[in-house]
């Protein structure tokens, strides 16, 4: 009854119900905690946010999240009013016009495709460390090094050849892996916790000093790029809105999944770090800079259980390659569907069989792996991948926020409604204005962070003054690129679009 009544509620906004309804409150959630997964992203970032502020880098993460979190919250008053694929693209549209919705959706396709590449070489963080016959390629794990990077493109494209047949064999089945998953990552992470606090060495004050951090250009610098690791990981809660044609009563669902994928994985994360810093054999020897996680936990707990939790990360780290190629795809296949991307008809095509857009799954998959390809042997990848996603990312954001907030200052907010139950669909209310103009003005500040060209972040190993400059590069040949396909498609993107942009709220 439910799922009739949602397919109708589809219906209205012009669409046919042809994705199957097949996900449940808790796999909602698990859509948007697997894409951050902290298992996948603190474990490879932890090193970047201590090598550059030291103990006090903890501090980056409860920033970070709280301006997440007002993001978040006016992503869920748009997914109770919005309940669609491919979740940025159609919020944006409705918000800020053809152009901006399509800029939006199409930079999240770039963003997406390239944070797959990123997640699947957390597998070279992970693997070598658990057993050496992992490192297929030379011997140096390091991603730093050029067998390191060799070896986590390969690792890396093995694992997206799991992923994309898992996608491709059907929505119940990615649901279940990613429920499944994310289970293993929550006790993962309770119990991580509660052993590297039991193997403390130091108290929870740690994070009160500056031990590590070079204060020699001030505090401020190294911190803004040790906040680079939390701006990394607490992204990817908006995929549960991704899934919102393939969720029982998302109306209902998923604004409450978005901000309980926020808030568990800042919680989480914020103990992960506090409990590693505690434990760590030293903070200022330069080890937990260079190794990491990996180096806390089988040195502070032994290399029996030490591995057996890095099995754990490692099967979060594919659990969250899954999880955001399934989100490429929904939002491919969204904008397919409004035939404005080029081979829009074999895109937006679902299998009968499987109930999943086959093509649309394809593609993030071949791109991740171009990606990849193209960069064996380049030391500097790792993190060059890493901000051009994140980046993309933010200015996708930024791309619904912006036109929200204009909105509201136009007296023109959201409208309101009922969701499946009959509720009240979820509002910000009167602290709308405020939590939405909080979140453009950190999505502001955190994109120009993740942009700004410095040599330590995205050339460590001075390989070539392209990868100082390699998020601006992305930039521009992301939007000309955009621009150049844009131009092809915008009259049937016009015509796809004729209709009021607040309409079926």
């Amino acid at each position: 009854m439910n799922d009739r009544a949602s397919a109708k509620d589809l219906g209205s906004f012009g669409y046919d119900q042809q994705l199957s309804r097949r996900v449940g409150t808790f796999a909602s959630f698990a859509a948007g905690f697997s894409f951050v997964s902290i298992l996948t992203t603190v474990f490879q970032l932890f090193g970047l946010g201590f090598g550059f502020g030291g103990t006090a880098f903890f501090w980056t993460w409860p920033a970070v999240l709280a301006g997440q979190l007002m993001v978040a919250l006016c992503f869920a008053e748009l997914a109770a009013r919005y309940p669609l694929s491919g979740a940025i693209y159609q919020w944006s549209r409705r918000l800020g016009g053809a152009v901006v919705g399509w800029f939006a959706g199409w930079t999240m396709i770039v963003a997406q495709i390239i944070t797959v590449a990123a997640a699947a070489i957390a597998l070279q963080v992970v693997l070598p460390a658990v057993w050496s016959g992992f490192q297929l390629i030379g011997t140096d794990p390091s991603l730093a090094s050029r067998d390191g990077a060799s070896n986590a493109v390969l690792l890396g494209c093995l694992l997206l050849i799991v992923t994309t047949t898992l996608n491709a064999v059907s929505v119940r089945v990615t649901a279940i892996v990613n429920s499944v998953g994310v289970t293993c990552e929550l006790i993962g992470v309770v119990l991580m916790v509660i052993l590297l606090t039991g193997h403390a060495k130091r108290g929870p004050s740690v994070v009160l000093h500056t031990t590590g951090l070079d204060n020699t250009t001030g505090y401020v610098v190294p911190l803004l790029i040790s906040a680079l690791m939390a701006a990394y990981v607490l992204v990817g809660f908006d995929s549960a809105g991704e899934l919102s044609e393939e969720t029982h009563k998302p109306r209902a669902t998923t604004p409450r999944t978005i901000i309980r994928a926020v808030v568990a994985s800042g919680i989480g994360g914020a103990f992960l770090i506090v409990a590693a810093l505690m434990a760590a054999p030293s903070v200022t020897d330069g080890e937990l800079g260079l190794r990491g996680l990996p180096y806390v936990l089988t040195s502070s707990l032994g290399s029996t259980t030490g591995k057996l939790l890095l099995l754990d990360v490692a099967f979060a780290v594919c659990v969250c390659t899954l999880a955001i190629q399934t989100a490429a795809a929904r939002m491919i296949f969204s904008m397919a569907r409004d035939n404005v991307l080029p081979f829009s008809a074999q895109l937006r095509r679902v299998s009968g069989r499987t109930g999943t857009p086959l093509l649309a799954t394809l593609v993030p998959g071949v791109g991740a792996a171009v990606c990849l390809l193209v960069n064996v042997g380049n030391a500097g990848l790792f993190l060059g991948l890493t901000s051009v996603c994140i980046m993309l990312l933010y200015l996708a954001y930024l791309m619904v926020t912006l036109p929200l907030f204009v909105r509201r200052l136009t007296g023109d907010p959201v409208p309101d409604g009922v969701d499946e139950d009959g509720k009240k669909l979820f509002s910000l209310g009167r602290f709308g204005l405020l939590v939405n103009g909080i979140a453009v003005l950190y999505g502001l500040a955190m994109a120009i962070n993740l942009a700004w060209p410095r040599a330590e972040v995205y050339d460590p190993a001075g390989e070539g003054w392209y990868l100082h400059y390699l998020p601006l590069l992305t930039l521009v040949i992301t939007a000309g690129a955009g621009l150049v396909t844009y131009r092809v498609q915008r009259t049937r993107y016009h015509a796809a679009i004729a209709q009021p942009v607040l309409e079926n709220a």
